[in-house]
Parts: structure tokens; C-alpha cells; sequence
């Protein structure tokens, strides 16, 4: 299992967050995700998931994932 790092424009509240956690949770491979709202960020954890399926789901969730 592994853990990715991201970057994310728009997450501003709890609301936001719970929004993102539910797009991420449905995305095949990923089993977990943690939030840190104050500081946008997200770590999403599991095994075969790829980075655009989570930037499509954190973006159906109205936010972006920066770029590195």
C-alpha cells in the first residue's frame, strides 16, 4: 500500500472536504483519504489508483489539484 501527496486550490471548509473524501472513496484503489483543509492538502492512500483519477475526482468535488 501507498500513500500520494497532493496540493489542492479551492478547499476551503469542512464541507469542501467531505465533498472530496466522497469523490476520492469511490475512485477503484483508493482506501483511504486524509484532509488537512487549513493547509489544502490531501493524502490518499491504497494501491492502483492513478493521479488523474484522483485529480478528476477532486475536481468533480469542485476543487484542483495543483501541479508539482
Amino acid at each position: 500500500m501507498s500513500t500520494k501527496n497532493y496540493q489542492v486550490e479551492g478547499l476551503t471548509c469542512e464541507n469542501g472536504a467531505a465533498s472530496v473524501e466522497d469523490e476520492i472513496s469511490i475512485v477503484p484503489g483508493a482506501q483511504g483519504v486524509d484532509i488537512d483543509v487549513e493547509n489544502g492538502r490531501i493524502a490518499v492512500t491504497g494501491e492502483g489508483f492513478s493521479d488523474d483519477d484522483i485529480i478528476k475526482a477532486v475536481e468533480l468535488a469542485g476543487c484542483k489539484v495543483i501541479p508539482n
